[in-house]
C-alpha cells in the first residue's frame, strides 16, 4: 500500500467537535511540544493534537466549547497562542513574541561577568567575589532558563531547560561558581544561534510568499489605470504589467506579448515566450515587453498561493524517519536521567567514590541527555528539502514521498503529454496517384476537405496547411463519416478523405497502399487517404509528436536505477515505436484505466516504489496505486496540485530525475544527522561517565550537536541537485 502523505496526516473534527490552529511563537523545538502534549494531554475536551514546528503550530481538534481552558492551559506554560483563522497561514516568517526577544545588552553583560568570575578563580581572588560575580551572571541570562525549568518540573517534564537549571545550581551547590556562570551563558548564547538557523528554514518558505507584488497597475471603469493593493485583485479585473514587473496575480494575457520568467514557479531556466490567450502566474517576472492580462483567480487562490499551501501541509506531515526518531526520543530522555541518578548515587555507596565528583558527573550527564538535536533534526532537513524542490518547479506533497523516492524501481508513464506534445501534426503528405493536370493539388483538397472536420487527425492536416501559408478551398456537400473520415464536392467532384477502412471499402485499396499504410502505423503515425472513388490521390501522416526532452529524461532515469514503463490507450505498434524512439523499456498498447492498474499492480514489489505519470485527472486509478504519483504541467491547474503526490510545473519530464536525486541527498543528510547527533551524545555520555567531560563540554555536547545538524540539513537548500 502507498505511504500516507500530508493529506492522510491532516487532523478533522468529528461530530460535535470543533478545529484549532493556533499559533504559539515560543515553540521552537521538541522541548516544547513535549511540555504542551503533556498539559492537553489529559485535559477534558483534547481529542487530538498535531504540532508543526517549523511553522510553529499546534493544530487540536477538541470539544466544541473546550479552546478556551486550551488557550488558558498553553498560557499557563508561559506561552501566548494565538488563534488562526480557517485558511490563514503560519507565516513562519513573522516576528517572535516582545517576551520572547533578545536582550543582547543582558546576555552580553552576563559574558562578561562570567569572565571576570573565571579570571577572578584562576587568580586566586576572594571567594566572595568570584561567587558574587558568577551569581551576577546566572541572574543577567538564566531567570528565563530557572522559570521555564520551573515550569517543567511542575509539570512533571524533565526538559533542557529543566535538566540546565539542576545542573547549574548543583554546580554552585558544590562550589563550581565560574563554570556554572560561564555554561549558563554558552547555553543561552547557543539557544540563540540554534534559534537563529532554525528561523532561516522557516523563511524559506516565507520567501515564496514574498515573491509576490504588494500592488499592481489596475484599470478602472473608466478606463483611468491606477496603482491597487494586490491583494484585493479580483477575477475580471483588468492588469498592465510594465517590463521589470512582477506578475501580481494568475490571468490571461489579453493585448500585448512578453518574455516571462517563470522560474519561481515552474523552475524554468529560461523565459518563456507569452503572447494573446497564454496564461500568466502570480510572482513571475515580465523581462522585456509590456503587456495587460485578465485576473482569473484571486490573491488566496492563485498557483503560488497554492504552492505555499501545499509545502506547508507537507512540512506539518511527519516523515516516515521522523516518526522513529520521536518514539526514540520518549524513552531515550528519561533513561539517560535514570543512568545520572544512578551516576551520582552509586559509586559513592558502592565504592566510596567522593560526593562530589559523583554529582559533577551526573550534572554533565543531565545537559547531555536532551534529545534536541536528535529531535530537530529530521524536520530541518525534510523542509529543506520540500523548499528546494518547489524552487525548482517541484511540489512535492509531503516527507514521505521525499524520503520514499530514492526507492523508486519502476516508473509508469502516461504517453499523451508526458512523453509527447499531446497535440497531433502532420508528418507525412504525399501525391499517391494525383492525375498531373488536376485543377488544385490533392495535398490542397485533402487539407479543405480537413478543416471542415473537429477530428484530431484532420485539425493537423488542415493546420499544417494554414501554416504553409496555403489559402483553403470552399467545399459543398461536406459529410461526415464516423469511424471512417469525412466527405465533401468540389467542382462536382465527390472527394472522400478518410481511414484504411473507408479506402476498403470504396473499393481503391491495393497492395502497395496496404504496405505503406502498415509501414506508417509502425512508425506510431495515423495514416489517411484520399479519393475521388477511383483513385487515391494522396496520403497523409499525423502523429503526436515527442518532446525533444523525453529520451534525455528516459536515459536519466536509467542511470538512476529506474526502469521505465509506458501505458496508453494509443494502439500497441504505436506504443511501441514511441517506447523505441525515447528508450522506454516496456511499453503497452490499448490501455483502458483498469488496464494501467493492473499494470501498476504488477510491478508492485517489497522494499520497490512504483511511480506513475499522468494529468491527475484521467489516470487517477493507476496514480492513486502507485507510491507516488506525479503530475505533469501543474502550473495553473488547482486539481493537479492537490491530488498528485509530486507535481511538477511545468511539462519538463527530467524534473522527475531531478527528483530523485534530490531525495537521495535528502536521506543522506537524514542519515549523517542522525549519526551525527546520537554519535555526539555517546562520545560525550561516555566521557562524563568516566569523570572526563566538564560542564563546558557537555554544553557543547548539546547545543553543538543541535547547531551541527541544522546547519548539515540547510545545506539542501543551496545544493539542489539539477536533472542530467
Amino acid at each position: 500500500m502507498r505511504p500516507s502523505g500530508a493529506a492522510a496526516a491532516t487532523l478533522a473534527a468529528g461530530p460535535g467537535q470543533a478545529l484549532a490552529r493556533l499559533r504559539i511563537g515560543q515553540m521552537d523545538c521538541p522541548t516544547e511540544e513535549t511540555l504542551i502534549r503533556k498539559k492537553l494531554g489529559n485535559l477534558d475536551g483534547v481529542h487530538a493534537l498535531d504540532f508543526n514546528l517549523m511553522q510553529r503550530i499546534l493544530t487540536v481538534v477538541h470539544a466544541e466549547g473546550a479552546l478556551d481552558r486550551i488557550i488558558a492551559a498553553i498560557k499557563s506554560l508561559d506561552m501566548t497562542p494565538e488563534p488562526l483563522a480557517q485558511g490563514e497561514a503560519g507565516h513562519p516568517g513573522a516576528p517572535a513574541p516582545a517576551a520572547q526577544r533578545v536582550n543582547w545588552w543582558l546576555i552580553g553583560g552576563a559574558g562578561v561577568l562570567a569572565a571576570l568570575s573565571e579570571f577572578s578563580h584562576f587568580a586566586g581572588g576572594p571567594l566572595a567575589l568570584t561567587a558574587a560575580l558568577a551569581v551576577a551572571a546566572i541572574l543577567a541570562c538564566g531567570v528565563t532558563t530557572y522559570r521555564k525549568g520551573w515550569i517543567a518540573v511542575r509539570n512533571g517534564n524533565l526538559n533542557i531547560n529543566a535538566l540546565m537549571s539542576i545542573a547549574v545550581t548543583g554546580a554552585v551547590l558544590i562550589g563550581q561558581w565560574p563554570e556554572a556562570a560561564m555554561v549558563m551563558f554558552l547555553f543561552n548564547v547557543a539557544e540563540l544561534i540554534e534559534a537563529r538557523s532554525l528561523d532561516r528554514a522557516r523563511n524559506a518558505v516565507r520567501g515564496l510568499l514574498d515573491l509576490a507584488p504588494e500592488t499592481a497597475t489596475v484599470r478602472q471603469a473608466d478606463g483611468t489605470w491606477i496603482e491597487a493593493p494586490a491583494a484585493a485583485l479580483q477575477p475580471g479585473d483588468m492588469v498592465r504589467v510594465r517590463p521589470g514587473e512582477r506578475i501580481a496575480a494568475d490571468g490571461i494575457i489579453v493585448s500585448g506579448s512578453s518574455a516571462v520568467d517563470q522560474s519561481p514557479i515552474t523552475g524554468e531556466s529560461l523565459p518563456v515566450e507569452k503572447a494573446q490567450d497564454d496564461p500568466v502566474f502570480a510572482a513571475t517576472v515580465n523581462t522585456a515587453g509590456s503587456f495587460e492580462y485578465r485576473v482569473t483567480a484571486a490573491a488566496g487562490n492563485t498557483t503560488l498561493a497554492r504552492i505555499i499551501h501545499a509545502v506547508e501541509q507537507a512540512q506539518g506531515a511527519r516523515a516516515p524517519t521522523q516518526r522513529f526518531i520521536d518514539r526514540f526520543s520518549r524513552i531515550y530522555t528519561p533513561a539517560v536521567v535514570g543512568i545520572a541518578v544512578l551516576v551520582a548515587v552509586l559509586p559513592p555507596l558502592l565504592w566510596g567514590q567522593p560526593w562530589f565528583d559523583a554529582i559533577y558527573r551526573a550534572l554533565a550527564l543531565l545537559i547531555i541527555a536532551c534529545p534536541c538535536a536528535l529531535v530537530i533534526s529530521t524536520p530541518v532537513s525534510i523542509v529543506s528539502g520540500l523548499t528546494a524542490a518547489s524552487r525548482r518547479g517541484i511540489l512535492v506533497k509531503g516527507g514521505v514521498y521525499l524520503e520514499e523516492g530514492r526507492n523508486l524501481k519502476w516508473l509508469a508513464l502516461d504517453k499523451t503529454g508526458t512523453l509527447t506534445h499531446g497535440k497531433p501534426v502532420q508528418t507525412d503528405m504525399q501525391d499517391w496517384d494525383a492525375p498531373g493536370q488536376a485543377r488544385h493539388p490533392a495535398a490542397l483538397i485533402a487539407a479543405s476537405l480537413a478543416a471542415r472536420s473537429d477530428h484530431p487527425v484532420s485539425l493537423a492536416v488542415a493546420n499544417a496547411a494554414r501554416e504553409a501559408g496555403s489559402a483553403l478551398l470552399d467545399v459543398d456537400a461536406f459529410t461526415a463519416l464516423p469511424g471512417r473520415g469525412v466527405s465533401a464536392q468540389l467542382d462536382g467532384v465527390t472527394y472522400r478523405l478518410g481511414n484504411r477502412r473507408l479506402m476498403r471499402e470504396l473499393g481503391v485499396s491495393s497492395d502497395k497502399l496496404e504496405a505503406r499504410l502498415d509501414e506508417l502505423e509502425s512508425q506510431g503515425k495515423s495514416a489517411i487517404a484520399l479519393t475521388d472513388g477511383s483513385r487515391v490521390l494522396a496520403l497523409a501522416a499525423v502523429a503526436d509528436t515527442v518532446k525533444p526532452t523525453s529520451a534525455q529524461a528516459v536515459a536519466d532515469l536509467h542511470s538512476l536505477g529506474v526502469r521505465t514503463l509506458m501505458l496508453t490507450g494509443d494502439n500497441t505498434p504505436t506504443a511501441r515505436a514511441i517506447a523505441q524512439q525515447v528508450g522506454i523499456d516496456e511499453a503497452r498498447g490499448d490501455q483502458l484505466p483498469e488496464d494501467k492498474l493492473a499494470a501498476i499492480e504488477s510491478k508492485l514489489a517489497p522494499g520497490a516504489r512504483v511511480g506513475m505519470v499522468g494529468d491527475g485527472i484521467n489516470d487517477a486509478p493507476a496514480l492513486a496505486r502507485a507510491d507516488i504519483g506525479f503530475a505533469m504541467g501543474a502550473a495553473g491547474t488547482g486539481t493537479a496540485i492537490e491530488t498528485a503526490d509530486v507535481a511538477l510545473m511545468d511539462d519538463d519530464l527530467r524534473k522527475i530525475g531531478t527528483f530523485l536525486r534530490l531525495s537521495r541527498a535528502t536521506h543522506r543528510v537524514l542519515v549523517q544527522n542522525i549519526v551525527l547527533a546520537l554519535g555526539i551524545k555517546a562520545v560525550f555520555l561516555a566521557l562524563a561517565m568516566t569523570g572526563n567531560a566538564t560542564l563546558w563540554m557537555a554544553v557543547f555536547a548539546d547545543v553543538g550537536a543541535s547547531l551541527l545538524v541544522v546547519a548539515n540539513g540547510l545545506r539542501l537548500l543551496r545544493a539542489a541537485p539539477a536533472h542530467g
